[in-house]
């Protein structure tokens, strides 16, 4: 009964095996009829309740229709015999404060004077932070050369401005580095640092800062073309209520991100203007396989997510023993890779091993053209599979490339974070702010730099200078 149940679930049944069951008696028809409308329930109350599919991006799928995620199986924090960390001490000591009792906290008594004492240090912020006002009085000379009025640059604001470099360097920090609101900023200028400011004040000067960071924007993208190893994702996003995608593209130094209103391959042609000679790492969005790349990295967790979703709805016996040899197989090439002694000479014969079984699992078709897998989702990964063979396991040849796309998902869920609680955004210039600032805040964190002392010395520069630095290197750490 197995072969022909599992043939009519799949709806295979062919005209000999219905006979054969009809030979079977009574009983036997019965099962199969109850079988069959338990299924046809199952893919009724699936259609009603949701319209995803295994390869439906995450950020598409419902948040009702998204499981809950799994319990921790143990309480957080480190293993045993982990070294602990803590706050690093303070270096400077601000003020000294000596503390003595006359009579004892217990029972109220005289208490001797004695020799012993401990320190401890509190660190903490003041109560009231007054911001500084400065009156600048600026001279206006007059040259002969020019025959006109000259007068020297200010270097503490932007033109016109009334808002110094430290404001407009923080409170973007606070908005784009860390995804607060706008109104949120506001309140905390206007009751923690007494500063009042408008919504409308704080964008203005936002947007002038974008404009000025323009060429390091430019260089981040240049810099993100021309690297080794890049890591691309795409999100969905909103712009005046329009639908649109915020794409990132990221390693370990820098961080691009760029909205558009294409999800598709032109998208792509305008980030990647000529051909890209480093490695690229995504998923299997079709898009991707538009540019011409050196080589590329499929993401394996999205592979193995899908097959997990997979087995929500497939039981039957093709699928299960193509799923267990598939993760069997990536799984073997994980555990290859996080070796100590990994290199790609020391275990070439692994590596051939680990190809030649991928190539007998995607074979999908015999050489008279006739299928060797009927199961439709058996079929439709064994074709991805033959599809992308060429770039599953880059990983084992090239030590540098991750077999995961993690990297440009933390990359890109500061942008969901914001997403969540601004909406995205109101205005085609918002939006070009947005892409702007988070880039420039991103990469200047990836490279170990304090985003709002740069950005500041950075504007004091560009006001006496007339010309934007060039964007900082990454911090080496020393030792």
């Amino acid at each position: 009964m197995d072969p022909l149940l599992a043939a009519a679930l799949r709806g295979e049944l062919d005209d000999a095996q219905a006979r054969q069951l009809a030979r079977r008696g009574p009983e036997a028809v019965t099962l199969m009829l109850l079988a069959l409308v338990k299924r046809i329930a199952e893919l009724n109350s699936a259609a009603s309740h949701s319209s995803t599919t295994p390869s439906t991006p995450s950020a598409m799928i419902p948040v009702y229709e998204k499981p809950a995620a799994p319990k921790r199986p143990k309480g957080p924090g480190a293993k045993n015999g982990h070294p602990g960390t803590r706050r690093a001490q303070p270096t400077k000591i601000d003020r000294r404060e000596e503390h003595r009792l006359k009579r004892c906290p217990h029972c109220a008594g005289p208490v001797q004077r004695g020799r012993r004492t401990r320190t401890r240090i509190i660190e903490d912020i003041p109560e009231e932070i007054t911001p500084e006002v400065t009156e600048h009085t600026i001279h206006r000379e007059y040259c002969p050369n020019c025959k006109k009025d000259v007068e020297p640059v200010v270097p503490d604001a932007m033109p016109g401005a009334t808002l110094g470099h430290s404001v407009v360097s923080l409170t973007s920090w606070f908005h784009y580095g860390l995804g607060i609101t706008i109104a949120q900023v506001v309140d905390i200028l206007s009751h923690h640092l007494q500063t009042k400011i408008t919504p409308g004040g704080l964008v203005d000067a936002w947007q002038r800062l974008a404009t000025v960071l323009g060429d390091w924007y430019e260089q981040i993208a240049e810099q993100a073309r021309k690297s080794a190893v890049l890591h691309a994702d795409e999100t969905g996003w909103r712009v005046i209520g329009q639908t649109h995608w915020l794409w990132c593209f990221a390693n370990h130094t820098v961080c691009y991100y760029m909205i558009d209103r294409c999800r598709g391959s032109p998208a792509l042609q305008k980030f990647f203007t000529e051909a890209f000679a480093g490695t690229l790492v995504h998923d299997f969005w079709a898009p991707y396989l538009s540019l011409d790349v050196d080589d590329r990295q499929y993401c394996l967790v999205h592979l193995l997510r899908e097959l997990e979703k997979v087995d929500e709805h497939n039981r039957s016996t093709e699928w299960h023993a193509f799923a267990k040899k598939l993760r069997r197989l990536i799984h073997d090439g994980i555990r290859l890779r996080k070796r100590p002694d990994f290199t790609p000479q020391r275990y070439a014969r692994r590596i051939r091993l680990i190809d030649r079984r991928l190539t007998e699992l995607a074979q999908w078709q015999r050489e008279d053209d006739t299928p060797v897998y009927h199961d439709p989702d058996t079929l439709r990964i064994a074709k991805r599979l033959r599809k992308h063979w060429d770039f599953l396991f880059t990983f084992l040849d090239k030590p540098d490339v991750p077999f995961d796309n993690n990297l440009a998902e933390r990359a890109i869920r500061p942008a969901v974070i914001l997403r969540k609680n601004s909406q995205s955004n109101r205005s085609e210039q918002g939006a070009a702010t947005q892409a702007v600032l988070m880039s420039v805040y991103r990469t200047l964190r990836l490279r170990g730099l304090d985003p709002t002392k740069t950005i500041t010395a950075t504007l004091r520069t560009y006001l006496q200078t007339g010309k934007l630095p060039p964007l900082p290197d990454p911090v080496v750490a020393s030792g």
